[in-house]
């Protein structure tokens, strides 16, 4: 698998994992491009059966949010951030021999809510030479469910939360079928441009965010807890950022399933309180890539378990990119 991932500003790095070996050159790939607010992502795929098998991953950290000004408009210098990283998938998916049939763009809640996202999309379409399709939170979230459920055993009934970049999906499902979903307005990215700009952090920050996302959550929480759940997985930048940081401690043995508890999140709440750097450097196991959003993702995981009664939840195998690989597949010729 050819993997490329690199933060918003330099050359991304090229790094071989080893299964590119595996295509079958006589059947069609077709590539996945998610616009998020936090990040843009493009799996490249081939089918094999009725199975996704993922030969390319490229990724950046664009962070689209953080460009939004106060007219709700996307400012320049982000809009040509993401730009270059289209100019960059463009590339790719030349390099890699996608057929423009078996291309999918898709952008989520940034580009919903943006004023100029014509702009955006008709300068996209020069350089990435396919229409972007703007997804409501309802199709996002069937998508994320659709990918969770494709890439994560479990018969149970399961509460899935993606935290994005500028909205969070919440689906509850059994096997294929989602029984709820809804997408609401808060992000690692809003959340920390909003209630963590001043440093150095106080608790009262992570209160301010707590009662927003108790706010919003309001019309949604009793019908939440009244379908309820036998198990939680997270599908999200923020909850890969959490996992992240404690396996780097090693709090996992290697055959135990990696699971975020409370009281994780308030070790972390506890850490970036008494950070003294202010990208937040000295916390153990935070890259500097994950760190910008980190707060902010923080707030809303320790809000969300303590309003949800959670206790304790999981990586999901896929969201929203392998859910529209799914679709891809269904258009492939028979």
């Amino acid at each position: 698998m050819v993997h490329i991932e690199a933060a918003p500003v330099g050359v991304p790095v090229r790094d071989t994992i080893g299964l590119a070996d595996t295509r079958n050159m006589s059947t069609p790939l077709y590539a996945a491009i998610t616009l998020g607010s936090n990040s843009f992502n493009m799996l490249v795929a081939q089918k094999q059966g009725d199975q996704d098998v993922v030969v390319a991953k490229y990724k950046r950290k664009v962070r689209l949010a953080e460009g939004i000004e106060a007219d709700g408009l996307l400012n320049d210098e982000v809009m040509q951030r993401g730009l270059d990283c289209l100019a960059m998938f463009a590339e790719m998916l030349q390099k890699e021999g996608v057929q423009s049939e078996y291309v999918a763009v898709i952008a989520t809640a940034t580009l919903r809510n943006i004023a100029n996202a014509a702009e955006f999309c008709e300068r996209a379409l020069t350089i990435l030479g396919h229409e972007i399709e703007i997804i409501s939170g309802l199709k996002e979230a069937e998508y994320i469910y659709r990918g969770m459920a494709a890439t994560t055993p479990g018969a149970a009934q399961r509460l899935v939360i993606d935290i994005g970049g500028a909205s969070t999906e919440f689906i509850i499902g059994q096997a294929d079928e989602a029984l709820f979903k809804t997408s609401l307005k808060m992000g690692s990215v809003t959340f920390t441009q909003r209630f963590f700009e001043q440093r150095p952090y106080q608790l009262s920050q992570f209160d301010d965010a707590a009662a927003e996302v108790e706010l919003i959550l309001a019309d949604n929480r009793q019908l939440l807890l009244q379908t309820g759940w036998q198990g939680v997985v997270g599908a999200s930048g923020a909850v890969q950022s959490v996992l992240e940081v404690l396996a780097a401690r090693n709090l996992f043995s290697q055959d135990q399933t990696h699971e975020i508890a409370l009281q994780n999140l308030y070790q972390l709440r506890q850490e970036i309180l008494k950070s003294q750097m202010t990208d937040l450097s000295d916390i153990e196991g935070l890259s500097a890539e994950r760190a910008p959003t980190f707060a902010g993702g923080v707030a809303i995981l320790v809000a969300l378990f303590e309003l949800l009664d959670i206790e304790s939840l999981q990586l999901s195998g896929g969201a929203l990119r392998e859910g529209v690989l799914q679709m891809l597949r269904q258009r492939l010729p028979q």
